[in-house]
């Protein structure tokens, strides 16, 4: 299966709530589509709360299309470890849960490669072991519309405000 046509590419990633890592992703230059949903579980078609409750075994992520001359595979990988902490297990801050796991799903082997090589660098920035799964990529099922550019349309939610926002502004990404 390629998911590559030479210019446009896919990545599917986890790392804690999706709202975060599309908040960012929605911003990067190259990234032409940002979706958050579900991957890595048993569950046919799964809902926000099957995955939110444990059972489902799928993992919040956000999938990607974006253009590989503009923007490839490792660079989007750094804004991941960037963006959330990838040696917690199962857990972002006070979102606790397999849901949250810290996950690269990849579709090619050469997405493999680039992962395995990314993991073995920001190995050696950081003192705590990186927990984060590689697999390949499952079937990916889009969260419901109402999570879709959630911080975008609610800016002032509690948690975008004090979850969210400090996380962009650390990166340099401000609204």
């Amino acid at each position: 299966m390629t998911h590559s046509n030479g210019e446009q590419e896919e990545a599917l990633l986890g790392g804690g709530c999706f709202w975060c890592l599309e908040a960012l992703y929605n911003q990067i230059e190259g990234i032409d589509e940002v979706q958050s949903g579900y991957a890595g579980g048993a569950t046919p078609d799964p809902t926000y709360e099957e995955v939110c409750s444990g059972g489902s075994g799928h993992a919040e992520v956000v999938h990607l299309r974006y253009q590989n001359r503009r923007i490839n595979f490792p660079a989007i990988l750094e804004f991941f470890w960037q963006i959330h902490d990838p040696t917690t297990l199962n857990r972002q801050g006070a979102d606790v849960g397999t849901q949250y796991r810290s996950v690269i799903f990849y579709y090619s082997e050469l997405q493999r490669s680039q992962a395995e090589h990314s993991i073995a660098e920001e190995q050696k920035r950081r003192k705590r072991t990186i927990v984060t799964q590689l697999a390949p990529a499952p079937h990916f099922y889009p969260a419901e519309p109402y999570h879709h550019r959630y911080f975008e349309r609610h800016p002032a939610a509690p948690y975008c405000n004090m979850v969210i926002l400090p996380k962009l502004r650390k990166l340099g990404y401000q609204r």
